[in-house]
């Protein structure tokens, strides 16, 4: 007899609707959950819900998925507020920006509302997932859950275990990220843990080659997209995450782990333009 496959949290809150939790909340629904996405206004709200309905659409013509997307739409609600969230919630899967004092209180606001049984998560790609749980009064229900940009079509789901997280919580991450049809990889909580650490340290190198006048950004990908079979190159994947959001990891590893991630000065002066990459369409590529 062939092992029962997992299967995904019933029900799923997702704190924050941006571009990483819209693309959370869409792929648990997308795998059977009930999703409840925490945005504090009707506008936001009402753009979460669409970037999950553009989403499906995508995917549905792309032929991955075969439910019809308005199905999958209908086990997705918002509220405006953690405190709407629902108290018999398996998971809570904590995804707003990269701000540690935000994270750790709207955390501890979800903890007080959710059952003792409730597994509590972070999306960080690099704050430390110890001192978030620090907030917490049972930081053993709580993990790092690094889902990847775009998420439904990222294999993969970063794992990150604080020195208090339990092997029963972590039983069930690994059991729900199997049941989304993702790879985990385990990591024992460090500054950048493993994937945001080696892809910054790229990123960056390829931000100074740009700088020092080594090469055009189409080169530099192009010699690492060709010569080691990377599916995009690192500039134009920093174009993707956001400049923003590789300046502030950068500024928090150059902190905690020396000089070597220190943010060129380049990077800083696009952000400071507001050329953050695709969603501002100006990056080291220009985007439609």
């Amino acid at each position: 007899m062939s092992p029962t496959p997992p299967a995904p949290p019933a029900v799923v809150g997702v704190i924050g609707g941006g571009r990483m939790g819209a693309g959370i909340a869409q792929t648990f629904a997308a795998a059977g959950s009930s999703v409840t996405i925490v945005e504090s206004s009707p506008d936001t709200a009402a753009a979460a819900r669409e970037r999950i309905a553009v989403g499906l659409e995508r995917a549905a013509a792309r032929g991955t998925r075969t439910e019809p997307p308005a199905h999958v739409l209908a086990r997705v609600s918002t509220v405006d507020a953690v405190e709407h969230l629902p108290a018999h919630a398996d998971l809570i899967v904590e995804a707003v920006p990269e701000d540690a004092a935000l994270k750790a209180r709207l955390l501890a606001a979800a903890e007080r509302v959710v059952d003792a049984g409730t597994v509590l998560a972070t999306n960080t790609s690099s704050l430390s997932v110890t001192d978030l749980a620090a907030a917490l009064t049972r930081p053993g229900r709580f993990l790092g859950m690094h889902f990847f940009n775009p998420v439904p079509a990222s294999a993969l789901v970063e794992l990150v275990r604080a020195p208090d997280t339990t092997a029963d919580v972590l039983a069930r991450a690994l059991d729900w990220t199997h049941a989304l049809g993702k790879q985990d990889v385990v990591v024992n909580d460090s500054p950048g843990f493993a994937s945001s650490r080696l892809g910054l340290a790229l990123g960056l190198e390829a931000i100074r080659m740009v700088e020092d006048g080594v090469a055009a950004p189409e080169a530099i990908d192009d010699a690492m997209r060709l010569g080691y079979r990377h599916p995009m190159g690192p500039l134009r994947l920093t174009d993707l995450v956001g400049l923003d959001v590789r300046l502030a990891i950068a500024e928090h590893l150059h902190a905690t782990l020396g000089e070597r991630f220190a943010p060129p000065r380049l990077l800083r002066e696009k952000v400071a333009r507001g050329e953050l990459g695709r969603k501002t369409g100006q990056g080291f590529y220009a985007w439609p």
